[in-house]
């Protein structure tokens, strides 16, 4: 038998809300959460394109084994599962 909880959501305590930008367009992240959690809830999943095909790629394994969800900050190739967010970051497509 599955017994259905309450939805806590609203009680739990996020940290401080900040804004950075994803291809010059500002996203709302928490402090400490990682890019690519920001950017999902954002709406954005296609983090890059597929070098053979230009195919949309974005977060997979969200454990930084397989370089699916790079992308650029500070002019540095990283990956967005393994980068957390600050204030005003500039994060673009790779």
């Amino acid at each position: 038998m599955i017994r259905l909880v309450p939805n806590h959501a609203t009680r739990i305590k996020r940290s401080e809300t900040v804004t950075f930008t994803f291809d010059s367009e500002p996203v709302q992240g928490h402090l400490g959460e990682t890019l690519v959690a920001a950017l999902m809830r954002a709406g954005h999943l296609n983090l890059r394109e597929a070098p053979n095909d230009s195919a949309p790629r974005g977060a997979f394994c969200c454990m930084g084994l397989c370089q699916e969800c790079a992308v650029i900050v500070d002019g540095q190739v990283v990956e967005a599962c393994r980068t957390v967010v600050s204030a005003d970051l500039v994060v673009e497509r790779a």
